[in-house]
């Protein structure tokens, strides 16, 4: 090494100890450096701790913490261009810190002199334990941030948890069309509790103790004042705030089995939300989220709702259409239609782990108040979902979230003001046609006018903000929306109309046929996805001819199994691993290589006057056909032979 090369390598070592902390830098030899075998007394004491001899044994920079949450190290190795191999060596240093200096919390760092370049693990150095998301060498406090709470993001024992939640407040005699805003806020008051009463947010029996006491010092009636207080804390500032605390102490702090909850009563239940389901999500990291929203969106399944047609959206599918539309810290977000609030969550949740990357944690967190203030916006029309939604962007870190109250179509100054780049929505598929403006229905006949349901199917909320970016010149606005298979398929005058405006001013990237019975248990209706870019034509200069063809996925298997109480639940492999997220991958990299596959995908150039659907255009894959297949079909044509009396069962 040069002497340029020295004197190059000792700034930057400075500056990862400028970065991390010189008060947390500890050194016992020459050059700042730490000898574990000093540390343990001699190279033989360290031989005898480990088990073995060690190869290296002299760590570059070490940092350490201790505090009421515990011990902390974070372990630097610096190389002038580190390889693939160096992780062996950072990998004995972290064997040699828990051999001797037990119960310590290790994050281990490979960093670049020559560079910026560095990578991070937490608690061992493997494939498994690599924090990727970790690109920018950060502050001591980052790094023990990333253990904070004993959290695992465990989503299967989450959900085995969540049902067994149900049944408590099932058994507590909690109504089920209030038990998801009730859940949700007894969630914001034990977080709130955590935070104020146990330093470090640690969850363990010491901690339930210590809450139980707390709680079991108050009456039924001054724990709903708590939690009320909590909540009024939480809007302060929130657009809209009186109107979302009314509703929430109409449905839960004031409904009359709330009130009747006992001591005893209220304890159980927050006890079993501590340690059951708090424990469990890191609400701070992109996973957490996804759990966190996983956790609310299944007791919005016991919502009674004003339609039943309304059909909130399972929370795999709103990560399928937020991934589809390719959402970046850097977009807004608008859902017209927003029920529980699932897409804007899942947008923020997409839009702050995006912002993580490539930043230090100072400038993450104002990445994510320019988030949180500025790129998500909704519109909900019906009370109780509308008070949902402020629980769930609540449960989530958006006390002061842009979701107005009121329909649609009287928010057109708030949608053109929020300038969204990308829309996700799943609009009332059969809306009352009173509730849709006059300027929609001049071509509708009269009984269409005074029917029961909207004909289009949901797709006169598409056209409506195709209209407002034709007229404010959005550019290339990306809209996923989820509609009844009938608006794919429908080739009615009414549906031809609407879907010939449609592509006339934007383009049909896609549509996907969703699996059946999505919404299980909720509403039975067959779902697809359609994929549009607004204001810009589907046609060439000629207004008749598609300038491309559009994406056709037969997505209909998500992995998921329908369970009987307990509704569609992810499954996973022999090691854990989701097995929707192996589909997810296959479902987004078909349509975006656009890769036709027999069985799953098609191309094909389309108008209003065609059907909008994979199975009208897609090869079958007949490798996948089993003998059950066709006994299955025999079975079906034998049952319906004999229902209509063609033939008889003697």
């Amino acid at each position: 090494m040069t002497e340029v090369e020295i004197r190059s390598e000792k700034v930057n070592r400075q500056q990862i100890v400028e970065t991390i902390g010189a008060q947390y830098h500890r050194h016992n030899i020459e050059e700042d450096e730490w000898s574990y075998a000093k540390d343990a007394g001699t190279l033989g004491a360290l031989t005898e701790k480990l088990g073995y001899r060690p190869a290296h044994y002299k760590l570059d920079r070490r940092f350490t913490d201790v505090d009421d949450t515990g011990s902390y190290a974070v372990l630097v190795e610096t190389k002038q261009s580190f390889v693939d191999s160096d992780a062996e060596q950072l990998a004995t240093y972290v064997e040699e810190e828990y051999a001797l200096h037990r119960g310590t919390k290790v994050i281990a760092i490979l960093a670049n002199t020559n560079d910026d370049r560095i990578r991070v693990w937490k608690s061992e150095v493997d494939d498994e334990h690599l924090l990727p998301e970790e690109t920018v060498l950060d502050c001591m406090e980052h790094y023990k941030r990333l253990f904070s709470i004993d959290h695992q993001n465990d989503r299967e024992k989450v959900m085995r948890n969540t049902y067994a939640l149900n049944e408590l407040l099932h058994r507590k005699d909690i109504d089920e069309k209030n038990r998801s805003q009730f859940v949700g806020t007894c969630l914001l008051f034990v977080k709130h509790d955590i935070e104020m009463y146990c330093h470090g947010g640690r969850v363990n029996d010491k901690v339930k103790i210590q809450m139980q006491q707390r709680w079991g010092q108050f009456t039924p009636t001054q724990i709903r004042s708590a939690i009320g207080e909590v909540l009024e804390d939480l809007l302060d500032g929130s657009n809209n705030k009186q109107t979302k605390i009314r509703l929430l102490k109409r449905d839960v702090l004031e409904d009359q089995k709330v009130r009747a909850l006992t001591q005893e009563d209220w304890i159980e239940v927050l006890t079993d939300i501590l340690m059951n389901i708090y424990r469990y999500i890191d609400a701070d990291s992109s996973e957490g989220q996804d759990i966190l929203n996983l956790f609310f969106i299944t007791f919005n399944k016991y919502v009674g709702k004003a339609d039943k047609n309304q059909a909130f959206t399972p929370d795999h599918i709103t990560d399928f259409m937020a991934q589809l539309t390719e959402v970046t810290w850097k977009d807004v977000v608008l859902d017209e239609c927003c029920g529980s609030g699932s897409f804007l969550v899942q947008a923020m949740v997409k839009e702050l782990a995006d912002a993580r990357l490539g930043c230090t944690e100072a400038e993450f967190r104002e990445r994510a108040d320019e988030i949180k203030q500025h790129h998500i916006f909704g519109i909900e029309n019906e009370e109780k979902a509308y008070g949902l939604s402020t629980t769930n962007m609540l449960i989530h870190g958006d006390g002061n979230s842009n979701v107005e109250f009121g329909s649609c179509f009287d928010k057109r100054q708030f949608i053109a003001d929020a300038k969204p780049t990308v829309i996700l929505m799943n609009p009332p598929y059969n809306a009352k046609p009173r509730t849709i403006p006059a300027s929609y229905k001049r071509d509708w006949t009269a009984s269409e006018r005074n029917g029961k349901s909207d004909p289009t199917k949901g797709l006169v909320f598409v056209k409506y903000l195709s209209d407002i970016a034709k007229a404010e010149d959005w550019d290339g606005v990306r809209l996923a929306v989820l509609l009844p298979m009938a608006a794919a398929i429908g080739t009615g005058t009414r549906l031809s109309s609407v879907k010939e405006m449609l592509l006339v001013d934007n383009t049909l990237e896609a549509v996907f046929s969703l699996p059946a019975e999505i919404f299980y248990p909720g509403a039975s209706v067959q779902a697809c996805c359609m994929l549009f870019t607004l204001n810009r034509s589907h046609y060439e200069a000629d207004g008749c001819t598609p300038k491309k063809q559009t994406f056709f996925g037969y997505y209909r298997d998500d992995g998921f199994v329908k369970r009987k109480g307990l509704g569609r639940v992810e499954q996973f492999d022999a090691d854990g691993h989701s097995e929707w997220k192996k589909i997810l991958k296959k479902w987004l990299d078909l349509y975006r290589n656009k890769t036709i596959e027999a069985g799953y995908s098609a191309m094909q150039s389309v108008t209003s006057s065609n059907e909008w659907l994979a199975e009208a255009y897609m090869d079958t894959d007949y490798t996948k056909l089993a003998e059950n297949d066709f006994q299955g079909t025999i079975n079906n044509y034998l049952s319906y032979l004999v229902k209509t009396g063609v033939v008889y069962e003697s």
